[in-house]
């Protein structure tokens, strides 16, 4: 029996680690909007294709058959999907935010999809059906591409996703987010006593929105290329299904459940493609979001409030 491949494990593991770290990030992203606010976008990846083409855009060096190509600073790239994700976020708040919570459902799909038509057929600005190619990867100079570069990359993931964390928290714990909750609980209630309803939703999803963004453009800068198929609607279910599983109006549940159900994912497909033939690996692709779904399914029976529920203040006079 040959010996375990540590390299490779190490290399795997570094891998695994930095997609669940990005989903981290625009997980919290979400739990904002609905764990706080009670917020329903089914469009979460639309906004992390506006925040990963945006950085890919003004980073990559020019290319003569594509607008863009700005030679930016991948710091600045981050920054500016970040920003351009929050606008979008807000326009889409702007417009919706004063009906009802099922036409920001319907319209925040109709975004993402009508966003992934666009990244599909403005060729000349996202590279169409060839998506963008040659994003720079930070640090890459230094290090190479192997392992090395790849834990380094890590590293700073992960130092995005702590600040996001402490940020959020703080917010939370503040009299805005007080407000979060009291318009998520009653908006009439909240707005008695002298609050703006409208005005903290649209708050907090132009922020939601921004960490989507900056969490498609962390994506974009360690694969080095993005296409339209990179943000199908399965994402979004992808990312529902974490803040399910983790639990809502929790932000470590929130990141709990990104690493929890992206390990899920990459196990069910690593057993999938072992038992299934090659000819039938598109119905196993299926099976696998299926298996999703059953796990949802079981935490909403067995923990409906997810792995790391919201805690929930009791009263010592109850």
């Amino acid at each position: 029996m040959g010996g375990v491949d540590l390299a490779g494990v190490l290399s795997y593991a570094a891998f695994f680690t930095v997609f669940a770290t990005v989903f981290a990030v625009a997980a919290l992203g979400l739990n904002l909007q609905w764990g706080f606010t009670g917020l329903f976008n089914v469009g979460v990846a639309g906004f992390i294709a506006v925040g990963a083409y945006t950085s890919a855009i003004l980073t990559t060096p020019p290319v003569a058959e594509r607008i863009g190509g700005f030679g930016w600073p991948v710091a600045l790239g981050w920054l500016a999907a970040a920003g351009t994700a929050g606008v979008a976020g807000a326009l889409v708040g702007l417009l919706t935010l004063r009906l009802r919570d099922d036409y920001l459902a319907i319209v925040t799909f109709g975004v993402a999809v009508l966003l992934q038509l666009v990244a599909l057929n403005a060729e000349r600005l996202t590279g169409g059906p060839f998506g963008v190619q040659f994003i720079p990867k930070p640090l890459q100079g230094w290090l190479g591409t192997g392992t090395p570069w790849t834990l380094a990359y890590l590293a700073l993931v992960v130092a995005v996703l702590g600040t996001a964390y402490v940020a959020l928290e703080r917010l939370v714990a503040s009299p805005w987010g007080r407000v979060l909750r009291a318009v998520r609980e009653d908006e009439t209630a909240a707005a008695s006593l002298g609050k703006s309803p409208f005005r903290v939703k649209l708050q907090a999803f132009t922020l939601g929105s921004a960490l989507m963004g900056l969490a498609g453009a962390l994506q974009a800068h360690f694969v080095g290329y993005i296409a339209p198929e990179d943000f199908h609607p399965i994402l979004t279910f992808q990312l529902w299904a974490m803040l399910i599983v983790g639990g809502s109006g929790n932000n470590r549940g929130a990141i709990l459940g990104a690493f929890v159900v992206w390990g899920f994912w990459a196990a069910a497909g690593a057993l999938l493609r072992g038992f299934i033939p090659q000819a039938e690996q598109a119905r196993g692709a299926a099976l696998q979001v299926a298996l999703i779904g059953v796990l949802i399914a079981a935490m909403l029976v067995l923990r409906p409030r997810g792995l790391l529920g919201e805690r929930v203040a009791v009263s010592r006079h109850a």
